[in-house]
């Protein structure tokens, strides 16, 4: 008979389940402390704004997650849990805002993924088609602002023409450095054409399946314009005298300029841009500096705390 000895007396086992259910709360907590002033000067705008349009901003807010759950089950043929993977969505926009720009959500997806049975391979080659198809709908969305409203981004006043040139060369030397990199490293060569011989492949068997096309393009196209849909509603509610569609256009200029800038959520570095996009399509610096300030206390700070919550309980449920 085999007899199980007790663990030795002050070797006690890190629970290490429990402390990442807690650093969600922690870091809200972190992140809350040092934003408090923006935090205080947003809720005084929203005292002030019109109510209807303010419900309107969050119930925006509240589809996007709806959203970015059908693209995520677009990119996958399988069929995912459907009430977990919209919980998922909910806890990765407060991961997205505590982490750096996308890695939070990343985490927390392609973690889903794997526990409800993909392979890690499939699990990333799935996250990565998302990504793509959603970059893809916010470049055309804002494409086609452009071209339907060419002259209501007025950048030349705000933009240098000379910091076009730095960008170019910054974006070449990645380019460079990243092909040397796969030329000179046989192994990380190997894995990069493994990864996309699984994405290609996974993205043929997503395409063949008319339902999962639709899901994946319908709610990467459908995200990003209930954001901007958002911020065209805080605006109204505000008085921003500046038409709704210049608004939603304003919104996806400042958020495809600031994906290059690796800061927790874009906290700061969004605020900034978007400001400064209210600002190039014609609002007044104060009125568009608080839509932009009520405009996050929405989207952003009121989520984080119930969404940090879902990411715990998830953890606890071991969904993720």
């Amino acid at each position: 008979m085999t007899v199980v000895l007790p663990p030795p007396a002050g070797r006690r086992r890190v629970p290490v389940r429990q402390v990442l259910c807690l650093l969600p709360l922690l870091l809200v907590a972190l992140v809350a402390v040092r934003h408090r002033q923006v935090l205080a000067e947003g809720f005084a705008q929203l005292a002030s704004a019109r109510l209807p349009w303010l419900l309107a901003a969050a119930g925006a807010t509240c589809l996007t997650w709806v959203a970015a759950a059908v693209g995520r089950q677009g990119a996958v043929v399988e069929r995912l849990p459907g009430r977990r993977l919209l919980a998922t969505q909910f806890a990765a926009g407060s991961a997205n805002h505590l982490l750096p720009t996308g890695l939070g959500a990343s985490a927390v997806n392609l973690r889903f993924m794997t526990v409800c049975g993909l392979p890690p391979a499939r699990s990333s080659a799935a996250l990565a088609l998302y990504l793509l198809a959603e970059a893809v709908g916010r470049l055309g969305l804002l494409a086609a602002l452009l071209i339907a409203f060419p002259h209501a981004l007025r950048l030349g006043s705000l933009f240098p023409g000379t910091a076009f040139g730095p960008l170019l060369i910054g974006i070449c030397v990645v380019l460079s450095a990243v092909a040397g990199a796969l030329a000179g490293v046989r192994r990380l060569r190997t894995a990069a054409l493994s990864f996309l011989r699984t994405a290609l492949g996974e993205a043929r068997s997503v395409h063949m399946r008319p339902c999962r096309a639709l899901a994946l393009w319908g709610g990467s196209l459908a995200f990003p314009a209930l954001q901007a849909a958002g911020l065209a509603a805080v605006g109204t509610a505000l008085g921003l005298p500046v038409p709704a569609w210049h608004m939603a256009l304003a919104y996806l200029a400042a958020t495809v300029a600031v994906a290059l800038i690796p800061t927790p959520g874009g906290i700061g570095s969004v605020e900034a841009a978007l400001v400064l996009a209210l600002v190039a399509v014609g609002g007044p610096v104060a009125v568009a500096t608080a839509v932009v300030l009520a405009f996050r206390i929405i989207t952003v700070w009121v989520p984080l705390l119930p969404g940090a919550l879902t990411l715990g309980a998830l953890v606890r449920l071991k969904v993720i």
